[in-house]
């Protein structure tokens, strides 16, 4: 995981809004809530999705379900226990419309798919997927749940896309049948390794045919899956993925032959490289012979204490895929300015002139992923669910996913400047007419006529609900 200090530039700001700025903006709410509307089964859904994701955006209170309920008007305990952990709502034609909000929010030709995973602790043995595992949360093999997550990042701004709830191979075995039924996972569930679950990912993101993807990008985890790699590279995806300075390359395609026939038995098909081939080196013994002209000192991203640079070089190789020469690619190679210098190393199937540069600017880039991590974790709430349900997981993390991205674009439209007026103001007041209204099941998602409303200048501490809202126009820019 990277540094708050490794953070890149050029995309939007921080995700910084205030509790005003977020009430300010509870119309804009109920209206990108309204997007996922009609992917609801029932119109109680709709009304119990947007006070949940309501909720999830509030500032001051824990977001398990409980204090979520009772901290927001209309909550109801029991209704979102069961909206939440048991609603017979689909996540994934929520999500595929997610993907078309995310191509016109921060879509771009430079678009780049970014792998990562996330661990959540948990103290007991009844939530879905938990068990000792390595959990990076903790650092340390833990009892947790673990996850993986895809993210989209441009120039435009970055947003989390998709996520998949990790079984380990223990939850198959037929002693946790019991636990596996309590859950409710659904019988068709098989066990996938996480490179499969992120591959599934990728495969559901780019059939949409709605996002712009010059890269796929990953660390270790997923780089040294030759499985993995292998799906990116038959569906012709460029990747740039990190792998342990311990891969073994060769330098040049080793010739290969299939051996003898034998007196006796079956003649032998497969191919093998040939007795006299070198064998292939380690990356980082690779790194160690390249000379001093090789490396190249670049700028790979601006960070929040001045520019990250880091030294690389390249080299074209062929892989090594079990056992037997791969696909000619890229290995890239970066070592950081620190003493002792720190060497990291990833593989690359992009073509042989691609500019360094691009690169270097792509190995930078697991950042946003990072950072989508850090902000639904610090202020949305996805760490502090207390739900068990294979169900309840996936609609939790994917309300999470909507409101982090209902951030984003909030913050991409008040930085390219559709703020032409006076900027507004949000401030708490109790005159039901001045509330923007959530819909009642049977009644349709709409703001209130009159949230309008203005005629108070607000005072500099006043403490705002996301549903008592007064609009007043900043009386400095009148």
């Amino acid at each position: 995981m990277g540094s708050a200090s490794d953070r890149e530039g050029p995309s939007p700001p921080p995700l910084e809004l205030s509790e005003s700025e977020v009430v300010a903006l509870a119309e804009e709410l109920v209206a990108y809530h309204g997007e996922f509307a009609d992917l609801f089964f029932r119109r109680e859904q709709q009304h119990w999705g947007l006070v949940y994701t309501e909720g999830l955006l509030h500032p001051d209170f824990r977001k398990s379900v409980e204090p979520l309920a009772l901290s927001v008007e209309g909550g109801k305990v029991r209704a979102m226990q069961r909206f939440i952990g048991e609603g017979a709502w689909e996540d994934e034609p929520i999500l595929r419309k997610h993907r078309e909000l995310v191509a016109e929010s921060v879509g771009a030709p430079d678009g780049i798919l970014i792998v990562d995973g996330t661990d959540f602790p948990k103290k007991g043995k009844h939530s879905v997927g938990v068990a000792r595992q390595y959990c990076g949360a903790t650092g340390k093999v833990d009892n947790c749940q673990a996850s993986v997550f895809l993210a989209y990042a441009s120039s435009q701004g970055h947003t989390l896309l998709d996520r998949r709830l990790y079984l380990p191979e223990e939850w198959f075995a037929e002693a946790w049948r019991e636990r596996w039924e309590r859950c409710g996972i659904p019988d068709d569930v098989v066990f996938r390794t996480k490179p499969r679950l992120a591959w599934g990912m990728i495969q559901a993101a780019v059939e949409s045919g709605v996002l712009p993807l010059a890269w796929v990008t990953c660390d270790e985890a997923f780089g040294n899956n030759p499985e993995f790699l292998g799906h990116l590279e038959r569906a012709e995806l460029r990747y740039l993925a990190e792998v342990p300075v311990s891969t073994l390359v060769w330098r040049q395609r080793p010739d290969t032959e299939v051996a003898a026939a034998k007196a006796t038995g079956r003649p032998p098909s497969r191919r093998r490289v040939v007795a006299e081939t070198p064998p292939p080196l380690r990356v980082d013994q690779l790194a160690a012979q390249l000379p001093l002209s090789a490396w190249r000192k670049r700028r790979v991203k601006d960070g929040e204490k001045g520019p990250i640079e880091a030294q690389f070089a390249r080299q074209r190789v062929v892989a090594v895929r079990d056992k037997l020469p791969g696909p000619e690619l890229w290995v890239l190679f970066r070592r950081s300015l620190s003493q002792p210098p720190e060497l990291k190393v990833y593989l690359s199937n992009a073509a042989p002139d691609v500019p360094l540069g691009e690169v270097v600017r792509v190995s930078g880039m697991r950042w946003p992923i990072e950072t989508c991590f850090e902000e639904a974790k610090g202020s949305l709430g996805m760490a502090e669910y207390q739900i068990r349900s294979w169900r309840g997981w996936h609609h939790h993390m994917t309300l999470v996913i909507l409101a982090h991205h209902f951030l984003v674009r909030l913050r991409l439209k008040h930085k390219r400047g559709h703020r032409r007026s006076p900027t507004p103001r949000l401030v708490s007041c109790s005159p039901p007419s001045s509330r923007v209204e959530r819909s009642r099941p049977g009644r349709p998602l709409r703001p209130s006529a009159t949230s309008n409303a203005t005629t108070t200048r607000p005072s500099s501490r006043t403490t705002a609900t996301m549903t008592d809202v007064e609009v007043v126009r900043d009386q400095t820019s009148l």
